[in-house]
Order: C-alpha cells, then sequence, then structure tokens
C-alpha cells in the first residue's frame, strides 16, 4: 500500500503522545522494542526515509553521509545536543539538521540541585547503607555532610540551563553563586538569577565549593575539567555534572576524588555511555545516575512534540523553528 505522506523513521522509542503525533502525520516507522540501531541499519534508514528522527544514542558519523540514493532529506534530532551528529558531513549531503531547545530547561535543573543536595547532605551513601541493612541507628556523629545553604556555588556555563541552576541555588537554598561563560554575561541575567560573574574559569574553580557544568560539548569544552583544572578546585569541593560526560575527564576525577582532593561527585552522564568507569562505582562520596535529565514525562514528550513539529514544518515547505544546519 502506497502513501503521499513523508516517510519518517524513528530510532528509539518516543512517548505515547509523540508517536501518536507522529502516526497522525506522517508514514511513521516506530521502535517499539527500543533497541539501538547499529551504524549499518542507520544507514539503511536513510537511504528508506523522508525523515530521521534520532537521538543521542545515534552515531551519525561522516561515513553514513551522504547515502547512495538515498531519501532522506532532514534529520530531526530529539534533544538539544547534537554532537553525535557530523553536521558538516550532513551539510554537504543536503540534510536539514534540528533540535529542540528550550523544552528541557527546568527539569534539567531540578536534577542539578538534586545532584547537589545528594551530595553535600551524603544521601546516596545513606540510602545504600540503610538499603544494605547496615544502618545501626542514629548517632551524633553518624554520616555527616555539609550545610547547603552558605555555600558557594559555580556555574560553568551560563546558557538557559545554568542559569535555571544559578536561580535555584541562590534563591532557593540560599548558596551565593558565581558563574562563568566563554562569552560575556549579561548583567541583567545574572542579577535576575542572584548570581554574579567570575572573571576566569580557573578564578571559578578556586573560589567555590561546588561547580556545576553547564556546557556543550564541543572541540573547545571536551575534557575542559582536566586534571590540571581539577587541582584548582578547593580540596573537598564537589564536582556536578548533568552537561556531558566527555567535558571531564574522567580518570583525572578518579584520581581527585581517591586521593580527597575532591570530597564528592555528582553525574548524571559519562564519556562513553552506557559503560561507566568501575572505580567510580565503588567511591562512596559519587552519586551516579543513568542521564536522567529530562527524564520527565512533560519534558520528554515536549521534546519529542518540538521534533514533530520541525518535522511538520519542513514537509509544509517552511523553515523549521529549530533548525541547526
Amino acid at each position: 500500500m502506497t502513501t503521499s505522506r513523508p516517510r519518517v523513521i524513528v530510532t528509539r522509542r518516543l512517548p505515547d503522545a509523540v508517536e501518536d503525533a507522529l502516526r497522525a502525520s506522517f508514514d511513521v516507522q516506530l521502535n517499539p522494542a527500543d533497541r539501538q540501531f547499529t551504524p549499518a541499519e542507520l544507514r539503511k534508514a536513510m537511504l528508506h526515509c523522508d525523515g530521521l528522527l534520532c537521538t543521542l544514542t545515534d552515531q551519525l558519523t561522516a561515513d553514513l553521509f551522504p547515502a547512495p540514493n538515498g531519501s532522506c532529506r532532514i534529520l530531526a534530532n530529539f534533544g538539544v545536543g547534537v554532537n553525535h551528529i557530523a553536521l558538516d558531513a550532513a551539510r554537504e549531503a543536503g540534510l536539514i539538521v534540528t533540535n529542540t531547545p528550550g523544552v528541557l530547561t527546568e527539569c534539567t535543573a531540578d536534577l542539578a540541585i538534586a545532584l547537589i543536595l545528594m551530595t553535600l547532605r551524603r544521601l546516596g551513601e545513606g540510602e545504600r547503607e540503610l538499603r544494605a541493612g547496615a544502618w545501626t541507628g542514629w548517632r551524633p556523629t553518624h554520616l555527616l555532610g555539609h550545610r547547603v545553604s552558605g555555600r558557594r556555588l559555580g556555574v560553568v556555563g551560563f546558557g538557559r540551563i545554568g542559569e535555571a541552576v544559578a536561580r535555584r541555588a541562590s534563591h532557593g537554598l540560599g548558596m551565593q553563586v558565581l558563574a562563568w561563560g566563554p562569552r560575556e554575561l549579561s548583567r541583567e541575567r545574572l542579577a535576575a538569577a542572584g548570581a554574579r560573574a567570575s572573571d576566569s574559569l580557573e578564578q571559578l574553580l578556586s573560589d567555590v565549593d561546588v561547580v556545576s557544568l553547564h556546557c556543550p560539548l564541543t572541540t573547545e569544552t571536551e575534557r575542559l575539567m582536566d586534571r590540571r583544572r581539577l587541582r584548582l578546585m578547593k580540596r573537598g569541593a564537589v564536582l556536578i555534572n548533568t552537561a556531558r560526560g566527555e567535558i571531564v575527564e574522567e580518570e583525572a576525577l578518579i584520581d581527585a576524588l581517591r586521593s580527597g582532593q575532591l570530597g564528592g561527585a555528582g553525574l548524571d552522564v559519562y564519556a562513553r555511555e552506557p559503560e561507566v568507569p568501575a572505580a567510580l562505582l565503588g567511591l562512596p562520596g559519587v552519586v551516579l545516575l543513568p542521564h536522567l535529565g529530562s527524564a520527565t514525562v512533560e519534558t520528554r514528550t515536549a521534546m519529542g512534540l518540538r521534533a514533530v513539529e520541525n518535522l511538520r514544518a519542513f514537509f509544509a515547505g517552511q523553515m523549521p523553528p529549530d533548525r541547526i544546519a
């Protein structure tokens, strides 16, 4: 049976409302088993679809473009970051690339705050102890953490999410917030978030008790938190990462935690996901989450519907609202 509707292939299972919207507008091939596509399957998909709705688990490398005789004309990415897509190769192949900005800010900021609370108050350690049946009862010196209010938080990257974290930390938790970004920060945005700008990344790292990463993964930010910069942090400070795992040099982070240079870490992302270094699993002061930053019904649905909106606009002959390439 033939159809005149654009053929869209979806690489992962999506929330029900998103899949319903896709069925209503396109000849769609869904992935109910939620199995990650292999490179060969991605190449085949681009040969036979008009649009590919992809996610960060799809490594769309340069060797996949252009697909010989392929019909794919748009990559609608489910997510903001597109470091998994070879953008230059996609452009050369004539493909439009879109993302889903703005809709995951609040939930990702919430998670960063949760990690700050969990690490400073040692909540992960406490829950693991209790579940293991090792809790022997209340005592005055048991699992002493640190008070959150009054602590200095350094926000690295002051985009939407960084600003939202600063606002929560300052206005909600009573933290003192410093911010740094590669470009000059808006005084108005800083003031609204209750933050002030740091003169340099290095200065921020040495001034704060908690560093929270909110910058995109680029060639400039890959391993931004390397061994040298981790050593600049206060002894006993905490590192939070809800951005991208590759921004942190994981081996250096492990060494800093083992030596006591860092007092803890709260991580939602990793350099080689879903692999997590075994050494991190064994460190008690580390809170580890399985990439849950945007994992709420509301946000994941909004992300999917934003991708659908981009697809609809493109196939209607309009400029997709979130085109990035």
